[in-house]
C-alpha cells in the first residue's frame, strides 16, 4: 500500500474560485502534490488537504 505525506492550505474568504484554482494548480505542478479533500466552511473560506506520495528507495545489494 503506499504511503502519503500530506499538507493543509487554508484559502481565505476573500480569494475566488480562479485565484484558488491556480493556487492548487501551480502546489500540484511543482510540488507534485494532489487533491485529496476539499472543505468549504461556513464563512466562505476553504481548507484544501493536499497530498503526495513517498516514495521509498530501496538500497541496492552489491
Amino acid at each position: 500500500m503506499p504511503e502519503y505525506e500530506f499538507t493543509d492550505v487554508y484559502v481565505p474568504r476573500g480569494v475566488s474560485r480562479k485565484e484558488a484554482t491556480r493556487l492548487l494548480t501551480d502546489h500540484a505542478e511543482y510540488g507534485h502534490w494532489e487533491l485529496d479533500r476539499l472543505t468549504l466552511l461556513r464563512n466562505g473560506s476553504r481548507r484544501v488537504r493536499l497530498r503526495r506520495r513517498i516514495i521509498r528507495q530501496v538500497r541496492g545489494i552489491w
